[in-house]
This record gives C-alpha cells, structure tokens and sequence, in this order.
C-alpha cells in the first residue's frame, strides 16, 4: 500500500520499514511522508535478505582493478567526482546480482541512462528532493539497503554530518557513495573523458566514450591506480577499450574535474 499523498515514480522503489531502531522507524516514516518520494510493498524484506551477501559487493570486471578489494567493501565510503556515468555503473553489477540501492538528492538522475549502464531498476529507490529531511532520510536507507548514492551535504555543519553518515554506513555494513567529495572517504575515484566514437564521418550517433579514472584513496590506494574505460561501451555499460591500459600506479597529481558530469 503506497502512503497517502505520495506518487509513484516510474522505474523506482522506496523502501518503507527497515527493521531497526524507533529512531530509524521514524525517520522512514517521515521520507514516506516526503513529496515525490516513490514506494513500493516488500521491498524491506527483500533488502534484508540481500543484506546477507558477501562482505564486498561486486562492480562490473573494467571497475575492479581500481577498488582495494576488487569491489565495493561494506561499510566503506566511496567518493565518485566528475561523472554521474561512473556512479551509476558503480550500482549496476550488485543490483543485478540481488542488492538494493537508492539515490539521494539527485533529482535529474537519468533512469534510462541508468538502465542502459546495468542498473537494476527495480531494485532502485530513488528520493529526488529530500530536503531539510537529508540526514534522516540518508541514514534510515543505510539502515535498510545495500547502497546508497548521494550528494555531499551542503552548508554550515556539512562535514560533521558527511562524517556522521559514513560511520552509520560502516555500523551498518552499507556503501555509501558520494557524487562529488565527500570527506573521510576511504576511497576517490575520479573520471576524466578523453574522447567519444561514432563521429568519424562528421555525421552519426555518439556510440562510445572513452575515459580515464584514477582512484585514490588510504593503504592499498596511497598511490593512485589508474585505468582506461569505455563509459558507455558498445552494449551501453562499462567496458574496456580495444587497446587496453592497465591499471597502473599513477606518480602524477590528480587533474582536476567538473564535479558532474555525464
């Protein structure tokens, strides 16, 4: 049953009851309560039973050789800078696999996009507007999902709340990943485009972008590691380019990035 006065959202799911504290209760009673915000039955059952995965949710294989341990480690912080692309295929592999996500105060996230990179929609809650709301809301879907994506909080206070986040993500043994920096992330990965295909003639349809993402980070990560992706490949996900490079050890300093991007 969907709360009164909340609409649906093609492509989406919010869940409604993850079983923890009263506090927790409360705060996902009041993201119910919450404009725009879409909901669907039983998707907290299915979110606890994916919480019984493994200790580190998997990425797509191109992904792999930029994270510590080959994916994403439960209860770890992930920063994403410079391309929303990145963030969304960070997601697809683990939803499609079982786990559920949610996206917070990303209100022109593009769910076709995000389709065509291999995210499981089904299993994708989305919260747009969050609002005054955004440390509740945030903190009652780490209480109950696999992932949560989200801006950096913003304003007086803003590094003490992201703070706070990541440690109810590592109690809680979810992921949180952040669109942009996000302090005390265990780990950065920044996107840079080198070129897109399918305009060799002047004239056709953007097919491939191929991009540079290097991760940073703390132990395994003190020295960057850098590689080569196709972000979208051919079929429309993460891939890797003909010539590959390697991930490799990077000795120079990070370039800087537009904090969104495609």
């Amino acid at each position: 049953m969907r709360p009164s006065g909340v609409e649906p959202h093609a492509g989406s799911v919010t869940p409604i009851r993850p079983e923890r504290t009263g506090a927790s209760r409360g705060a996902v009673a009041r993201l119910a309560a919450l404009p725009g915000v879409s909901t669907a039955s039983a998707v907290a059952e299915a979110a606890e039973h994916a919480k019984a995965a493994g200790q580190v949710l998997p990425v797509a294989s191109p992904l792999a050789g930029l994270l510590p341990r080959e994916g994403l480690r439960r209860g770890s912080t992930v920063a994403v800078r410079g391309s929303t692309s990145l963030l969304l295929a960070l997601l697809a592999e683990a939803t499609a696999r079982g786990s559920w996500a949610a996206v917070v105060g990303v209100p022109g996230l593009g769910l076709v996009a995000a389709e065509e990179l291999g995210v499981e929609l089904s299993r994708l809650a989305l919260v747009p507007h969050p609002g005054a709301e955004f440390p509740a809301v945030t903190a009652a879907l780490l209480d109950g999902l696999d992932l949560v994506a989200a801006r950096p909080p913003a304003g007086p206070g803003s590094e003490t709340l992201a703070r706070r986040l990541s440690a109810r993500a590592r109690q809680r043994g979810s992921v949180l990943l952040s669109l942009g920096a996000w302090p005390g992330a265990e780990v950065e990965l920044r996107c840079r485009t080198i070129r897109w295909t399918g305009t060799e003639d002047g004239h056709a349809h953007l097919r491939e972008r191929e991009v540079v993402v290097e991760a940073t980070g703390r132990a395994a990560l003190a020295r960057p590691v850098q590689a080569t992706l196709l972000l979208p490949g051919s079929n429309g996900g993460v891939g890797a380019p003909d010539v590959v490079l390697p991930a490799t050890r990077s000795s120079v300093s990070p370039s800087p990035v537009r904090e969104v991007a495609g």
